[in-house]
């Protein structure tokens, strides 16, 4: 074999061998990256104010996940953390287990502070989108809020229950948007 073949293998070898490091790490942050976009035709609200949006929320309606599953009387609270995200507390009541089940979390703009495109996270690093695609801007009693992708909708109020108006809507508007609005779960908030 000669000198020149030799470094030809050893440059191949060193490239197989930096591939082998990188493309990890690319697929890491694409996968990280693909569960904070949102739905095709889904856009934030505008004029999103955060301070407003603080507080106690009731789940009215959502499409079934297995973190939720089996759960009743869900709510979320939201409120300011220290490092400036928000500190999310989601709670459901498992009426199979006779017990409240409970998530902490974070949440942390995705862009401007004024749009309401968050992300959050239960579990350490990963990240999942929390898309408000429409809220009541003068009052702040209801918002639809959306995930990365059509299997994650939910229909939340400050109210535990939601107005057949508002149900209605939020129905109409999710089905314009692409979501399976048929597989919809409405929370037993009694």
């Amino acid at each position: 074999m000669a000198q020149s073949d030799i470094r030809i293998g050893l440059g191949v070898s060193r490239q197989i061998h930096v591939a082998m490091r990188v493309f990890p790490a690319l697929f890491l942050v694409f996968f990280l990256s693909a569960c904070t976009g949102m739905p095709d035709n889904v856009r934030p609200v505008a004029d999103f104010d955060l301070n407003r949006y603080l507080g106690k929320w009731y789940e009215i309606a959502r499409l079934d996940h297995s973190f939720e599953r089996g759960l009743e009387k869900v709510y979320a609270e939201y409120s300011l953390r220290e490092d400036g995200g928000v500190k999310v507390i989601n709670r459901g009541y498992s009426k199979k287990e006779k017990a409240w089940k409970q998530a902490v979390g974070k949440a942390y703009f995705v862009g401007s502070q004024d749009e309401g495109y968050l992300k959050v996270s239960f579990f350490g690093p990963f990240y999942a989108s929390y898309v408000i695609f429409d809220l009541d801007s003068e009052n702040y009693n209801h918002a639809f809020v959306a995930g990365y992708d059509y299997s994650y909708l939910w229909l939340l109020s400050r109210s535990p229950v939601g107005n057949e108006d508002l149900v209605e809507r939020f129905i109409k508007k999710a089905k314009a948007l692409g979501f399976d609005t048929q597989e919809l779960i409405f929370v037993d908030q009694t």
